[in-house]
């Protein structure tokens, strides 16, 4: 069984880094945005040349990750799990923090060494107005490098969100080439809508706010073969 999320990623891009592989939409704000493989890949290794090369990071140490599903958020846990960080949701002491904008005052409450808000703008244009105390994620993770090479082996809680992972495609009927659309407001786990599918080697079609009169024409549209709505 895999134990290296980072590995399970490249693995799931490696035949054709130029299909889509997330296309997020959000029906209340009418955003649609699709990263490739490779796109999201660029993301992924920004975040974690962040972590590892600015912040200095070291395996073992924490993430909190206060943001709701989004593909920049796939791109924060995914850069995360590559650094070989533990990303976890329980209030407490943290080592780096990212916060969506309106979960800000959440965020307070927690102790954390370098903290980063995300305004989730569907362009990634920085944020106009930064929180005291933060600092604008896409600001600082634009200036870094595009490649960044993992860990031979997986995080401390790779394994088991793994397996969950694997299971959940299981139950899912997933298999490569699949492409899944998720309703993410009544599925907001991670495994869900990211894990899942990169360990079927499936893309997904997330979706935020999903108002249920498009689900079909969107299926059609975006050549869905499986619905978790």
């Amino acid at each position: 069984m895999a134990d290296n999320i980072a590995r399970v990623f490249a693995d799931a891009i490696a035949a054709d880094p130029t299909r889509p592989l997330l296309t997020w939409y959000d029906d209340a704000t009418g955003e649609r945005t699709e990263l490739s493989g490779a796109t999201l890949a660029n993301w992924v290794a920004k975040t974690a040349n962040l972590l590892v090369d600015e912040l200095a990071r070291q395996p073992g140490d924490t993430a909190a990750v206060l943001l709701p599903p989004h593909w920049q958020t796939a791109a924060v846990l995914l850069g995360c799990w590559s650094a070989k960080l533990t990303v976890t949701d329980t209030p407490g002491d943290v080592d780096v923090l990212f916060a969506a904008a309106g979960r800000v005052a959440e965020a307070d409450t927690w102790s954390a060494g370098d903290r980063y808000a995300l305004a989730l703008d569907p362009f990634a244009l920085p944020m106009r107005q930064v929180p005291a105390g933060f600092a604008d994620f896409v600001t600082e993770v634009r200036g870094h490098g595009d490649h960044f090479t993992p860990y031979p082996r997986g995080g401390p809680g790779d394994a088991e969100l793994l397996a969950r992972a694997a299971a959940r495609a299981t139950e899912l009927g997933l298999r490569p080439g699949d492409r899944l659309l998720v309703d993410t407001d009544r599925h907001p786990d991670p495994v869900d809508w990211l894990l899942a599918p990169l360990t079927a080697g499936a893309s997904v079609v997330p979706c935020g706010n999903l108002d249920p009169a498009r689900v079909r024409s969107r299926a059609a549209n975006e050549r869905v073969t499986s619905t978790l709505d």
